[in-house]
């Protein structure tokens, strides 16, 4: 009989957008890169989209996008995060599902994901269907195709989930083993087998019968196996992988079996380093000695119907063995890192996010009623909008689904509404509930999106829900703190963002940097109409008056502002409403005239009489400006500092020598002076245009001479980027044998430093450059051409240091 593997990758982050910018704030925690999405990135999905198949010496020998050899589900928020940030990435993605359409028969190994990974057996049945729709909707935008099928958010299931898959024509889902409850034959009804306690054979396709009479198949997933993988070391050897993923096999079954197993697709690669070469090459070594074919779930089904119904276990998951408690109670399942810790706040905190949800759905039921033909129906169809915030696309939104033509201000009200239920939903992403802490970054980002939601509220009903929400918060009790509202008071009101603050983030970061008229902020856009700023030494002042608008629900304030910096981080702006062009002339001539007769401290006196206490500091710019303002401002400070270290290692460096001469210890001072110097200029010299050998080598001698310890991490990042860099440029210009010299040479030099390198970029261009040119340049240099030659050569001596083999 036939023997069929599938892989099947389940690819998610949970969403880390701060819900007032609807972008990533940088994460210290993610070094070197700027946030955990960026690093997951350059650890899984990047590399599974070009996985390195090794030989026996670990060259190179081919690169494969694994994605078209698998099954996988992508998280819709994650895959708007890719197309953003790593379009490359992104459309690798999308082509892998093009190509797995030509290899398994015009099924493509894509499916859908529930849109943000709210559980759904604990949701309410039209929440489900948003969801659902969501999921659906943004698959189609993005693959241009519909789904086969769906992956269940921590595959937790209920018959009504089901059914509400099957309605939107869904026609698969995977599930975990021991979710299954019982089985029988088709043509045998009523003839039921316990299979509980993962007693279910994977090896086949299941219908499951609904309430509705309509059906859906199932997949229940090798459970042992995929254990091993997430868990166990399966991932160091291809071949071993390949051979258990064999093992399972059974030569006395009589039908056309399928081995296939389901893991976080963070396995290959981020939980497990290079284990996207793993599966590469077990894919690899089963096709390339035909010991199974390689099939995905759509391709399975066509060509092996069902033959046996399965029963499931309702309100069941694959990664809670109490079912899906684990996102509303202390069930005891959590990380294991935190002995002494428990869980009780988690059914405080659902009954609180319940609460708010149930307080929001009149008020959005009846105020949309107002703009809206069916509230539900464009709550639907508001996907169309998070895909597309063009202007001319929201309004064939409000053309498609409004009652009538609304006014601007109507479509702004009817926006905040809908991004109310956004929000209500966002709030209930899984990894809230499924980490050991309520203060965790994890529960604090669905507490902000909880806020957003109650702050919509107050802005278009006046409704105040925050005070009551707080108190059902304090239920919650924390193992860190009091309970959950001083989690939310201290990471959730600090994050909490309006047009206003938007305005000081603007006029704040304006000193610092010339701005253009128009400029976009985040999700927002500041347009400037008067601008004045007057400098008296490291003094600053800077007047004006700016619009300050929303892109995402077209809300929108004039404001008049003052900033006043007094050097270093000591920064205050006044930010108010526009209050007219009479008003804001007065208080611009009283502050700017002060300013003019250096009378700082009736600047400040005028500033609070004019804004009234609505005065910002630097602590109220969003995080990346911060950082990056905190750096120019300290710009002086680290040029002193850098010149301190310099004078006393350049100073003392025939000293230096002198005592390694006679084998004494170096004085400290004089080595961290080395360390900063060298580290320094390492770090520059991977940042200049043109990368200068000669003192590369001189850095390398200094190196090795004070055996002075180096910042690999920042360093390898640093010089990664220089390689990737540089092999851009010879992808334009591949005959430059100049710029194979300068890598290869480059790279030889810093061997020594033993650099956490990431050569991925460089690797893939060199890969495409040979397939594209190699076989040309052989065929001139065997004519007797000695600059194709000397090209061979280069390139070849570039592959030994790249470690690839074209």
């Amino acid at each position: 009989m036939d023997k069929y593997i599938c892989i099947h990758g389940h690819f998610y982050q949970p969403p880390r957008e701060n819900p007032w910018l609807e972008e990533i704030e940088f994460q210290d925690s993610a070094y070197p890169y700027h946030d955990w999405n960026e690093r997951i990135t350059a650890e899984c999905y990047a590399p599974n989209a070009s996985s390195r198949i090794l030989d026996t010496e670990g060259k190179i020998i081919d690169i494969v996008n694994i994605y078209s050899k698998i099954s996988f589900d992508f998280g819709p928020t994650l895959l708007s995060w890719l197309e953003r940030h790593k379009p490359d990435v992104y459309e690798s993605i999308l082509k892998a599902d093009r190509l797995s359409m030509s290899r398994f028969s015009g099924h493509g190994s894509a499916i859908a994901q529930a849109y943000n990974h709210m559980i759904l057996p604990l949701a309410n049945r039209r929440d489900k269907y948003t969801q659902i729709i969501w999921g659906i909707k943004d698959f189609e935008k993005r693959f241009g195709r519909a789904p086969e099928g769906m992956w269940l958010p921590e595959a937790a299931v209920d018959k009504e989930t089901l059914e509400v898959l099957v309605s939107l024509g869904i026609k698969f889902t995977i599930l975990a083993p021991r979710q299954a409850q019982r089985i029988r034959k088709s043509e045998e009804p009523g003839r039921w087998n316990d299979v509980r306690g993962e007693k279910i054979d994977p090896t086949r396709a299941y219908l499951c019968e609904l309430p509705s009479g309509r059906t859906i198949n199932l997949f229940f997933y090798d459970g042992p196996i995929s254990r091993d993988v997430s868990f166990g070391g399966l991932l160091n050897n291809g071949v071993d992988f390949a051979g258990k993923l064999l093992s399972a096999f059974n030569d006395q079954r009589k039908w056309a079996q399928i081995v296939h197993i389901a893991t976080d697709g963070e396995t290959f690669g981020h939980h497990h380093r290079f284990g996207d070469m793993a599966l590469a090459y077990a894919m690899h070594h089963i096709e390339a000695n035909r010991l199974a074919g390689i099939t995905n779930y759509g391709e399975y089904l066509e060509r092996h119907a069902p033959a046996h119904v399965a029963d499931v276990f309702e309100n069941s998951s694959w990664s809670c063995v109490h079912g899906v408690e684990r996102w509303r109670s202390n069930c005891g399942c959590n990380s294991g890192t935190h002995p002494g810790w428990n869980q009780e706040w988690r059914s405080p905190l659902r009954e609180a996010m319940d609460w708010l949800r149930d307080k929001l759905i009149p008020v959005y039921g009846t105020e949309a009623a107002g703009y809206f033909r069916n509230p539900w129906d464009a709550r639907n169809a508001y996907i169309e909008v998070i895909l597309d915030r063009s202007r001319e696309n929201i309004d064939r939104f409000f053309s498609k689904y409004a009652l009538r033509d609304l006014t601007k201000s109507e479509k702004m009200t009817a926006l905040k509404l809908l991004e109310s239920q956004r929000n209500a939903m966002l709030m209930y992403t899984s990894c809230g509930w499924f980490f050991d802490e309520v203060s965790g970054i994890e529960t604090v980002q669905i507490m902000q999106y909880a806020s957003k939601a109650i702050q919509y509220m107050e802005e278009i009903r006046g409704l105040s829900l925050e005070e009551e929400y707080l108190e059902h918060m304090t239920m919650a009790h924390s193992n860190v703190y009091r309970n959950a509202a001083q989690p939310y008071e201290m990471f959730v009101k600090n994050a909490k963002s309006d047009l206003l603050r938007v305005g000081a983030h603007y006029c704040i970061s304006s000193v610092f940097e010339e701005y253009p008229e128009d400029i976009k902020i985040y999700c927002y856009t500041a347009k400037s109409e008067v601008y004045d700023r007057r400098e008296a030494g490291k003094l600053k002042l800077a007047t004006g008056k700016a619009v300050i608008s929303s892109d995402i629900t077209w809300d929108e304030k004039t404001i008049s502002f003052t900033v006043l910096h007094l050097g270093d981080h000591n920064i205050n702006a006044g930010v108010r409403d526009f209050r007219g062009e009479h008003d804001f002339s007065a208080m611009q001539a009283e502050i700017t005239g002060a300013f003019e007769r250096g009378d700082l401290p009736e600047v400040i006196r005028l500033m609070d009489k004019h804004f009234n206490g609505n005065i910002f500091s630097l602590w109220h710019l969003f995080k990346d400006e911060q950082r990056h303002v905190l750096d120019m401002v300290l710009k002086f400070t680290y040029e002193s500092v850098e010149s301190s270290y310099r004078q006393i290692y350049e100073n003392n460096s025939a000293i230096m020598n002198f005592y390694q001469s006679l084998q004494h210890r170096i004085p400290r001072p004089f080595l961290y002076a080395a360390e900063y110097i060298i580290n320094t200029d390492l770090k520059r010299i991977f940042e200049e245009e043109y990368l200068d050998t000669e003192k590369l080598k001189k850095l390398m001698d200094e190196t090795r001479r004070w055996s002075v310890k180096i910042d690999t991490t920042t360093i390898g990042f640093i010089a990664s980027s220089w390689a990737t860099s540089v092999m851009g440029k010879l992808s334009e210009r591949p005959e430059d044998v100049r710029l194979f010299e300068k890598v290869y040479e480059t790279l030889d030099l810093i061997k020594p430093l033993s650099l956490s390198l990431n050569l991925w970029n460089a690797q893939n261009i060199y890969f495409s450059i040979g397939k594209s040119m190699l076989n040309k340049m052989k065929e001139q240099e065997r004519d007797g051409d000695s600059a194709a030659q000397k090209w061979v050569e280069g390139f070849n001596k570039l592959g030994y240091y790249l470690h690839v083999k074209v």
